[in-house]
Formats: C-alpha cells, sequence, structure tokens
C-alpha cells in the first residue's frame, strides 16, 4: 500500500511551485520571515526546516516540498491503515487504504508543494496515539503531547482541530499523567514557537502580522461579521470537499453496519470528537473551495469508517466474487478520472495547464521587458500570482496590487532576488514601464479573473495602457509615470526610495 501511494504520487508530481502558499513556502527556505509572509504567518517553522534539509539534496524548492508530501502521504496510508485495523480489522484496513490510495483529494496533495498532506498525517499519527490513551494505554500520554506539538510545528491549526480530542483522551486519565502529557505538548511547541518569534523579529511583530492576515483574509467571512448564509453555503462546500475527498467510496454511506458492537459505540464517539470541531470551524468562521486541503486533516477517521463499511458490504453482499471485484474496481477507476480530468483546480489537467502558462508566460515577458526598465505589477491570487512572478523572474522588481493594510501603515509588498520588502513607497522614475502580470485564462481562469482585471483597467484613463500580445498571452503594460493610478498612497522620488531600501534591506536591493 504505501509503495503504491509513493508510485502514484511520484508519477503524477507537480514540476512548478502551484499555489501562492507554495511559493511563499519556497522562498522562506532561503529566508524565513513570517512578517513579510516568507512564509505566510503564522509561520509552519518546522515544515520551512525540513524543506531546508530536504532541499540540501535536491536542490530545487518545488522538488524538496513535493518529496515531503509523498513521503507524508506514504506515512498518512500507513498509520490509517494500523488505525482502521485497530478499530475494525485487517480487511477493513485494506479498503480504507485503498480509498486514501484513490481519493482525488490526498492524491492532489500528495503531488503539490503544501502542507495539508502533511497534517492529514499528523491528524492520522495523533489520532491513533489519543485513541490508544482513550482505551487507557496511559504510556502513550508522552509521545502523544509530542506528535502534536511536532504536527503543530507544520500547521498550527492542528492544535485547534486536533485540541478537543486530545482533550478526550486526557479525561480517561489522572490529572498527573494529563500535565506530564501538557508538558509533553508544551515543550514541543516551544522548541518551534521561539525560533519562529526570533526570526520574525520579536513576539510583537509576529502577533502584529498574524492579526493582520486574519483581519484581511478570514475574520470578516465568520458568522460574526457576515450574513448565517455564508455560513451556510460554506456548509455545502464542506459537504461537496468531503465527497471530493473520498470520492466513490462514499457510497459506503449507503451499507451501514449490521451490528453494534461496543468498539463501534467508542470508536463513533471518538471519531465524532475528531471530526465535528473541524467542521464547525469550517462552516462559521472560514473556508474557501480552492483551500480545501483544510479538510485532509479530518479525513483518517473518514477513511476508517469508509473502509469498514465497504469491507462488510464485501463480505455481506449477495454477489459473486468477481463482480464485487468489478464493482470495487470500477469505483477506483472513477475516482481516478476524477484526478486525471476533473475541471477542477486539484485535478492533474489543471496542474499541468497551470504549470504550460506559467512557463509560457515567464519566458515571454522578458522578451518584451527588461528588469531594468520594467515594474511588475501581479496580484494576490492563488495562481499566477505575484509571487510566481517574483519566484520565477528573479531579476524584476514585482510589486503586489493592491496595497495592504498593516498594524504600521499601508504597505506594498515587493520581491526582488527573491527577497520579500514592505514598501511605503514604490520607485517610478528608474522604470520606463510597469507590466501586469498575467491571469489564468481560458479554461484554467475563472470569470472572476478576467472581471479583475478588467477593474483593474478600468482606473487608468482611455489610451494610457497598451495591450501587447506574446506567446499566446495578454501583457498589460503602462508608463511608469502612472504607477499612482495603482498606488496613491505610495508614490516617492528615486533617491528616498532608494535609500529607505538600502538601509531595511542592504545590497539585496541592488541594480
Amino acid at each position: 500500500m504505501v509503495g503504491a501511494v509513493v508510485l502514484t504520487r511520484f508519477i503524477f508530481r507537480s514540476h512548478y511551485l502551484y499555489d501562492i502558499d507554495s511559493v511563499n513556502f519556497a522562498l522562506a527556505l532561503d529566508h524565513f520571515d513570517p512578517t513579510v509572509y516568507q512564509p505566510h504567518p503564522p509561520g509552519y517553522f518546522l515544515y520551512v526546516i525540513l524543506g531546508r534539509l530536504v532541499n540540501a539534496i535536491f536542490n530545487d524548492a518545488n522538488t524538496a516540498l513535493v518529496a515531503i508530501s509523498i513521503a507524508a502521504s506514504a506515512a498518512a496510508v500507513f498509520v490509517i491503515y494500523i488505525l482502521t485495523e485497530n478499530w475494525f480489522g485487517p480487511k477493513a484496513a485494506l479498503f480504507a487504504g485503498l480509498i486514501f490510495l484513490f481519493s482525488p483529494l490526498s492524491w492532489f496533495h500528495g503531488t503539490v508543494a503544501l502542507t495539508y498532506i502533511v497534517e492529514a498525517f499528523f491528524s492520522a499519527l495523533f489520532g491513533y496515539l489519543c485513541w490508544r490513551i482513550y482505551s487507557r494505554e496511559s504510556g502513550w500520554v508522552i509521545p502523544t503531547g509530542i506528535a502534536l506539538g511536532l504536527g503543530a510545528g507544520f500547521r498550527p491549526t492542528s492544535l485547534l482541530m486536533l485540541g478537543p480530542v486530545w482533550l478526550l483522551s486526557l479525561w480517561r486519565l489522572s490529572r498527573k499523567q494529563a500535565l506530564v502529557g501538557c508538558a509533553a505538548l508544551g515543550a514541543t511547541v516551544l522548541a518551534w514557537l521561539l525560533p519562529t518569534l526570533a526570526q520574525s523579529g520579536g513576539a510583537s511583530a509576529y502577533l502584529s502580522s498574524l492579526s493582520a492576515l486574519w483581519l484581511m483574509a478570514s475574520a470578516s467571512q465568520s458568522l460574526l461579521n457576515s450574513p448565517l448564509s455564508l455560513s451556510m453555503a460554506r456548509f455545502c462546500v464542506t459537504l461537496g470537499i468531503l465527497a471530493l475527498g473520498t470520492g466513490t467510496a462514499v457510497l459506503a454511506l449507503l451499507k451501514r453496519a449490521d451490528v453494534d458492537c461496543d468498539l463501534d459505540h467508542e470508536a463513533r464517539k471518538f471519531t465524532w470528537v475528531w471530526i465535528v470541531p473541524g467542521i464547525l470551524f469550517f462552516t462559521f468562521i472560514f473556508l474557501r473551495f480552492v483551500n480545501s486541503g483544510y479538510l485532509l486533516v479530518l479525513f483518517p477517521p473518514i477513511f476508517a469508517w469508509l473502509g469498514h463499511w465497504t469491507s462488510q458490504w464485501f463480505g455481506t453482499a449477495r454477489l459473486r466474487q468477481g463482480w464485487k471485484v468489478a464493482a470495487i474496481t470500477t469505483y477506483a477507476a472513477a475516482n481516478t478520472a476524477v484526478f486525471l480530468f476533473a475541471p477542477l483546480y486539484c485535478s492533474y489537467t489543471e496542474v499541468r495547464r497551470f504549470e504550460r502558462m506559467l512557463i509560457e508566460i515567464t519566458t515571454a515577458l522578458p522578451q518584451m521587458a527588461s528588469p531594468e526598465g520594467t515594474l511588475i505589477v501581479g496580484f494576490d491570487s492563488h495562481f499566477l500570482a505575484y509571487r510566481h512572478a517574483a519566484y520565477y523572474l528573479p531579476a524584476y522588481l514585482t510589486v503586489q496590487y493592491p496595497e495592504v493594510r498593516l498594524p504600521q501603515g499601508l504597505r506594498v509588498f515587493a520581491v526582488e532576488h527573491r527577497r520579500t520588502m514592505l514598501l511605503s513607497t514604490i520607485p517610478r522614475r528608474q522604470f520606463k514601464n510597469f507590466v501586469l502580470f498575467p491571469l489564468p485564462s481560458g479554461s484554467s481562469g475563472p470569470s472572476e479573473y478576467a472581471d479583475y482585471l478588467g477593474r483593474v483597467r478600468a482606473r487608468f484613463r482611455p489610451g494610457v495602457l497598451r495591450t501587447t500580445v506574446v506567446a499566446q498571452h495578454e501583457f498589460v503594460v503602462g508608463s511608469a509615470s502612472d504607477l499612482p493610478t495603482l498606488f496613491p498612497n505610495a508614490s516617492a522620488e528615486p533617491a528616498r526610495v532608494y535609500t529607505e531600501l538600502h538601509a531595511q534591506h542592504g545590497a539585496v536591493y541592488s541594480r
């Protein structure tokens, strides 16, 4: 099972940094600083450190981070198998492993440079260890606390998602044993949190950046600041993501257990505490379909139960053995087809389409504009973001539109030579032109991208912008003197800009 997972993920692995967060992680391999989103808060310190170690082998950020995803996928299927075998026996464990192997969402996240499949592994490991404690095996309390602390070092939100099942398992221990487990958790968290704070410029700078990101990305969409209808829409999206993650295995819900034993009852109660807090968070606080990997933290127990119900169907259905095998094979083929060809951001087809566009655009742009005379203006989109432009065209100064409001005031994210800066002013006169980095187009670019770009262009007077087509991609070009139209609060004389940049970043910014 582990070998099959490694092989399928390796064959279909991505070759370029797919998501804007992937680029943030890649930039952090050279310089870690969450205050400038290298990577974005809360920082993912242990993921970055592991990425640096693996990158010493591959010397390519994307390859290193994808290798981590493949290894985490292999580890996840192993632990899911062990968990399911402990609950329901080896036949159910086999089916649970197969469901993970052919899960479209798990498959995708095992091929790209993101942290979600790593969190799925830690969720499975931590959940299994918590189950051992829940079964009154107190000797596992220290390894369990360490596992949760390590998982939080890769994705700090794991503390929020998995905290309730940790408390449930501790409830069955003595107070002294529970305190020992909490001490192990606290020590492990401090081992990565203190270096994170130190490299972020202190606790105040770190918390300010984290708070600013929360206010920009999530706070306005929570139940407290948005209509109930938005939460209901997120609940429907959550159900859709759960269906995407399980694929055709969701049909196992039609075949429930015929006999309810004491183990089933305890495992069911344990599972609800494992997954309900996450479902409530994604329903009432924050979720977007393009961030569907968030839900992978909830999938390990779901795979276990689906494996259980599938094994029951396989053992009791009044069909010939050949027909049962044919049905399972058909379901696996259907899931494979979803992963390969579905018109979704998480399909192999869409990954390859994005990579072709990225190659074409980053090859074409230098043919029409030199880094000495051109500023790249990009957008904070998941795909073909300003971060992609900055990473794959490092000689250019790339800035993000629009400005962002941070605790220190309005700032512009800027990147050059793969080093991020927060600018209060944008250099103008040393650049002749600026170019808008193209957003996804065609079948991989939703209409929102075209509409957004249209609104940006509408800010300028007619005739100010010109469009150049290179390699079938449209590049919108304008004069540097018109940059105040996009950044009215960030205009300055070149000398003052260079003084500020050199004071903040030394020789990193040089031309």
